[in-house]
Formats: structure tokens, C-alpha cells, sequence
């Protein structure tokens, strides 16, 4: 769950993993990155959670997507969902 970032052009990429996606046309990513303890050099997991734009409403908790920045949509939403890179098993 390494978040990967990449910049095109002016916008950037995040790859993370739906962890909500309740409201209409929005979802919640969290990105998780490792960096290093600034006092003790230990490697930790650092997570954050955006709200991104999911117009078609194709994205699921579990699914790995990638999210691309936007101008702001809302109060909390500045990305929007790019493609679903990996799609996670449905429990019936």
C-alpha cells in the first residue's frame, strides 16, 4: 500500500485504496507512504484519506484507484478518480 506519485504535466497522481464510498459521486482514498521517524530513523506508515470525484460511482471500498488533482469540486473535494487499477473480491 506504498503510495505512488507522479506529476503530468501539472497534475498530480495518487494510487490508494477506497475506504468509503456512501455519498453521491464521492469517495473516500486513503494514500499510505513510509518515511522515515525524523528523531529515531525508523521506517513508519503515514496515512491520509482524500475525498475525490467519482462521477460514474465505479469505485467500491477495497478497490485500489487512482486519483488525479482537480480544481476544488467542494468544501473537501479537490481530486477526481482517474481509473481503478485493481478491482477487490466481493464478499456475497
Amino acid at each position: 500500500m506504498a503510495e505512488s506519485t507522479q506529476v503530468t504535466g501539472h497534475k498530480t497522481q495518487k494510487i490508494g485504496i477506497v475506504v468509503e464510498s456512501k455519498m453521491a459521486k464521492t469517495i473516500v482514498v486513503e494514500v499510505s507512504r513510509r518515511v522515515p521517524h525524523p528523531l529515531y530513523r525508523r521506517v513508519v506508515t503515514r496515512k491520509k484519506k482524500f475525498y475525490a470525484h467519482d462521477e460514474t460511482g465505479d469505485a467500491k471500498p477495497g478497490d485500489r484507484v487512482r486519483i488525479v488533482e482537480s480544481r476544488p469540486l467542494s468544501k473537501l473535494k479537490r481530486w477526481r478518480l482517474a481509473e481503478v487499477v485493481w478491482r477487490a473480491s466481493q464478499v456475497q
